[in-house]
């Protein structure tokens, strides 16, 4: 069989060019016209021998590159060295499980960075199409979309969801968490502790002669000390408890994972911290609690409990702690 010249070898390498970008021109022309998918970037397609990338030059354009700027053999690195640092290992790692024959595809969402700096999220899927006899990958193909737009939606209307529930479990008046919310992170514990077997402590606590305050200093001296007193009861619990205004003076406490005396301990530690507040210097101010460690029941019966030890209290002379 008659060797081909060089000049017959470059017809066909002339050829074979002709075809790819005629497949390209294709795609692109599907891309404008037929796929319904918004930010179709087009087809791509990685001779993984030689590690030749070919793609749709909407694919780069959409990162702020021209054709004009970019090699004449595009490597498969040249996109993977743009990914984000958070995302490269995941879509490496996609990649590599692919290629292994470990997933039918490879499928990620990225972020690549654009020429000017700024981040795009791509979606890309492919595919190893042809295989050696050993199972080694030779060629994979697959298409890309810009799904900036959608991420930056989405992100817009996680942002906005976080707000309103922020809002809407707000109390507006101390900013602490509404009844509502108390009540639904009261619920939550009592599962968690059931699953556990770990104790739950819930107190109510009331401002001792709240009422004769707001008699005498009025109603906005009255809401001034309700700030003040969530923010210290916030403040004092940290992150060993939970408090939010169950009504009124009140105020409902949750302390997770804890036994009796720790919790009788962090309700006086609080008690203490409002009899000597800092944020009223010429009134005497003190506030009563009852708790109670759930056993069994619903949130109701826990609630009931923790109000019967407040009443002791109050009974019993306020500014003290029963449970």
């Amino acid at each position: 069989m008659r060797e081909k010249t060089k000049e017959e070898l470059l017809l066909k390498i002339n050829a074979q060019k002709m075809l790819i970008d005629e497949l390209l021109a294709e795609k692109e022309a599907e891309v404008k016209l037929d796929y319904p998918w918004k930010g179709n970037l087009g087809h791509w397609y990685w001779n993984i021998q030689t590690n030749d990338v070919v793609f749709n030059p909407l694919k780069v354009e959409a990162i702020g590159y021209s054709i004009d700027e970019l090699p004449e053999k595009i490597p498969y690195d040249f996109f993977t060295n743009k990914l984000h640092p958070e995302d490269y290992e995941s879509v490496m790692e996609n990649m590599r499980r692919h290629l292994e024959g470990l997933t039918p595809v490879y499928e990620v969402e990225y972020r690549i960075k654009a020429k000017d700096g700024s981040w795009k999220w791509y979606y890309d899927r492919g595919k190893v199409t042809k295989r050696a006899k050993d199972g080694a990958p030779l060629f994979a193909a697959g298409i890309v979309f810009d799904v900036s737009k959608q991420k930056s939606k989405v992100e817009n209307l996680e942002d906005l969801t976080s707000s309103l529930i922020e809002l809407v479990d707000k109390d507006e008046l101390t900013e602490i968490r509404n009844r509502r919310a108390v009540i639904r992170e009261l619920k939550t514990h009592m599962i968690d502790s059931a699953v556990k077997g770990k104790k739950l402590a819930v107190s109510m606590v009331d401002i001792d002669d709240f009422k004769q305050l707001n008699d005498t200093k009025g109603h906005v001296f009255g809401d001034y000390v309700l700030k003040e007193i969530a923010k210290t009861l916030e403040r004092k619990l940290d992150k060993k408890g939970i408090v939010g205004r169950y009504g009124g003076e009140e105020f409902l406490i949750l302390l997770p994972d804890t036994t009796k005396e720790a919790a009788e301990q962090h309700l006086n530690d609080c008690r203490m911290a409002i009899e000597t507040n800092e944020f009223l210097k010429l009134e005497s101010l003190t506030i009563s609690g009852g708790f109670t460690l759930y056993d069994q029941g619903d949130h109701e019966d826990v609630l009931k409990e923790a109000d019967k030890n407040l009443y002791k209290a109050k009974a019993s002379g306020k500014n003290r702690i029963i449970g």
